[in-house]
């Protein structure tokens, strides 16, 4: 008996290499082609943004869907429905970029303008034209699929649309809806005018529907109105629906809906991220090879201009330097950390007040730590292959993926037990000698620091250390794995008839 290949619309505000802010963009590109990679059928829809290079993708028009009319409040918007496929890769997947000038193609910036740092205060006409094209786009190609899967809030209204407006129409009454949340403290909150522009019935301009505390908020309906729920990783998913602070004012939404909610970790493209593939790295590795990973130790360290030594470990951190990712509690630790015997280098780009103050810090300890304020991406695999050990102190991490990176790199990972880092680090046993990585629970510099002066004992003795380091480069968060997880809840939701 054959199983049947599903057909899946992905609808995205992002995607590499197209357009990135965050792992959003990632996932969009490497779960659709590993999904069609085993056998199914996969389009994306997204906006096309100002930054989009036409030419060298090589969009072009679709005549059934050039020149589509839609009225947001009271205003006519005319858009188009371009197409390409994800660039360089075996099995094509179809992208349809949404074309309009004013809301996307004027603006190269994704949803915050860049001159005063506000979100667009248009952005809600702009997602309420995303969800709106979807109907459009499978009215006119009479291209019918099985599922039909959002992310985030910028897709949250498709599911209220297709449960209300389009909830009589032939076309759309054969698939389910799957809405991914890739973080729930963004939102897509509007003031209460906004609900008109979405032409929903009156009846959802309530508490019952999109408004909560005084405002419409897209992510809202999403979680209402979509069939199946999903977030990036098993641990995330019950912090969202137990925990105030993580719930961020839609905990009691989703414990309403919590036989309907699914954790599955994103991936990681092992083309992209692979030690023996990588060509970043001063010298390539796998883990019968890791005495050359020391090789790129010797190179970062070079590169920042610290004496090198076996005998010392190299800390790495690569994020965005925010406090929701630990930075508050590194900022506090610091002082005592640069007591210990260790180099710490870090790179990422975020909030001033962390820039000022890492800033200041290199030029106090200059031997011992080092920033790179910016992104930097060739930076950024040497830091991985080149590390012993990799921070990632976050106060919450709904996925997180360099922590699965370093794993793969025999980079040993030293993280706090929250979301999507309880759920691939495991502590490790000296007794047992298992476990892949170093972690601590309490989001206190104490906690923090105990944890690191672990990872210091562990690291003098050599035999220790790399049997920590091969029992994270044998595990698998490859998008394989993952994309198995979705379509096993993609069949799921298609039997629950």
């Amino acid at each position: 008996m054959s199983v049947k290949k599903l057909k899946i619309l992905f609808v995205t505000s992002e995607v590499v290499p197209f357009m990135k802010t965050g792992g959003l963009a990632d996932v969009s590109a490497a779960l659709p082609q590993m999904l069609s990679e085993m056998g199914h059928e996969v389009r994306i829809i997204v906006p096309k943004y100002g930054a989009v290079d036409t030419r060298k993708y090589k969009i072009h028009e679709v005549v059934r869907l050039k020149d589509l009319h839609l009225d947001i409040g009271g205003k006519d918007v005319v858009y188009s429905l371009q197409s390409c496929f994800l660039p360089g890769q075996k099995i094509r997947v179809q992208i349809y970029f949404l074309d309009n000038q004013e809301y996307f193609g004027s603006r190269n910036s994704l949803y915050v303008d860049p001159i005063n740092g506000n979100d667009y205060p248009d952005n809600d006409e702009r997602f309420i034209l995303l969800a709106r094209a979807v109907f459009e786009l499978i009215s006119k190609l009479g291209w019918i699929p099985d599922i039909i899967h959002s992310n985030d809030w910028q897709g949250g209204l498709v599911p209220a649309y297709l449960k209300t407006i389009f909830k009589d129409n032939p076309l759309f009454t054969a698939f389910k809806t799957l809405f991914t949340i890739h973080n729930l403290a963004y939102q897509g909150e509007f003031p209460k005018s906004s609900f008109h522009k979405t032409g929903l019935p009156e009846e959802l301009n309530s508490e019952k529907g999109l408004e909560i505390y005084g405002k419409i908020n897209f992510m809202k309906s999403g979680l209402l109105y979509s069939d199946v729920i999903n977030t990036v990783s098993e641990t995330y998913s019950n912090e969202i629906r137990t925990d105030d602070e993580l719930g961020a004012g839609l905990k009691n939404v989703l414990a309403k809906r919590k036989n309907d909610l699914y954790g599955i970790i994103n991936g990681i493209d092992p083309k992209v991220w692979n030690p023996e593939k990588d060509k970043f790295l001063i010298k390539k590795y796998s883990a019968k090879s890791l005495e050359l990973k020391e090789e790129n130790k010797i190179e970062l360290t070079r590169k920042f201009g610290f004496q090198y030594d076996e005998k010392i470990p190299v800390f790495g951190m690569i994020s965005r330097l925010y406090a929701a990712k630990g930075y508050d509690l590194l900022s506090e630790a610091f002082p005592e950390l640069m007591k210990l015997n260790l180099q710490l280098i870090l790179l990422g780009t975020g909030d001033k007040k962390f820039h000022n103050f890492f800033d200041k810090m290199s030029k106090k300890y200059p031997s011992k730590f080092a920033c790179y304020i910016g992104f930097n991406d060739e930076l950024a695999h040497l830091i991985e292959g080149g590390s012993d050990v990799f921070l990632m102190p976050s106060r919450y991490e709904p996925c997180g993926l360099n922590q699965m990176y370093s794993l793969a790199y025999g980079t040993v990972p030293l993280v706090r037990e929250t979301g999507g880092l309880a759920d691939t680090v495991i502590k490790y046993n000296e007794k047992t000698e298992e476990g892949n990585g170093l972690v601590f629970k309490q989001y206190e510099a104490d906690a923090f620091l105990k944890e690191v002066k672990r990872a210091l004992k562990l690291f003098e003795d050599k035999k220790v250390w790399l049997k920590i380091m091969r029992n994270g480069m044998k595990s698998d968060f490859t998008w394989n794995a993952s994309a198995k997880k979705y379509i096993d809840l993609y069949r799921k939701m298609l039997n629950h008839e």
